[in-house]
């Protein structure tokens, strides 16, 4: 059976690594375009089954292209999910009537990414492999330093083991050695999905700290996490 086909669409390169990142393992065929017009050419030629789409773009912006697709008969019930900056309504007004199917903001947040892909493409799956990572971590928050400990880790995000009050905005900066054992350390950004405090415990078997979804990470910090996560596959 041929995978579905996602096409990703942003001038930020980074952006496109981490969209892919969080598609890692779904069963689909990803594309890329750095601007509306490289991805028409792609929707023209390979008709994906689900877009994301940077408003914000040079040469063709977002919703030019979204708009040229949806009056298109031959293309105008692929799904379009559009990226924003978040807190402009105007951005969204203009995505809407561009005709998009949906839209999410930056920073991307993974949870809902897949979420929004699900709905129109049931092949995505939200799960990614969680492996063992015995490092300690630095934590800034908003000015403060915390130290702790990571538990596991996965290409979309770890836990920490750590008391005390972080995520005053719900934005943490990490920094830890990558592989556990090495000497130099990587700097990710992450949002805290949950926490797992003294008084309320989300996941009992996990001891008291904080799980964080990646919302900036360099393209060599994600291939060496995903290495190091593929290093505890069974190997054939």
């Amino acid at each position: 059976m041929e995978k579905r086909k996602i096409l990703l669409v942003d001038d930020v390169a980074l952006i496109l690594e981490i969209e892919k990142s969080f598609l890692r393992n779904s069963p689909v065929r990803i594309f890329t375009a750095h601007n509306g017009k490289e991805a028409l050419e792609i929707v023209k030629n390979d008709r994906p089954d689900l877009i994301f789409m940077d408003l914000n773009m040079p040469e063709m912006d977002g919703a030019a292209c979204c708009a040229t697709i949806k009056t298109d008969d031959q293309l105008c019930s692929i799904p379009v999910v559009m990226v924003t900056t978040a807190g402009k309504n105007e951005d969204r007004e203009l995505c809407r009537q561009a005709g998009c199917d949906d839209f999410i903001t930056k920073p991307i947040d993974r949870r809902i990414f897949l979420e929004k892909g699900r709905k129109f493409l049931p092949d995505i799956d939200r799960r990614e492999p969680r492996v063992p990572f015995d490092a300690k971590v630095s934590i800034r928050d908003d000015g403060d330093v915390l130290a702790g400990v990571i538990a596991d880790i996965s290409v979309g995000g770890l836990y920490v083991i750590a008391e005390g009050a972080v995520g005053k905005d719900g934005m943490v900066s990490l920094s830890f050695p990558l592989p556990p054992d090495s000497p130099e350390l990587v700097e990710v950004h992450g949002r805290i999905a949950w926490q797992n405090s003294k008084s309320e415990r989300k996941k009992p078997m996990l001891p008291v700290g904080f799980g964080v979804e990646f919302t900036e990470v360099a393209e060599k910090t994600i291939e060496a996490i995903q290495n190091f996560v593929d290093s505890f596959k069974p190997q054939k």
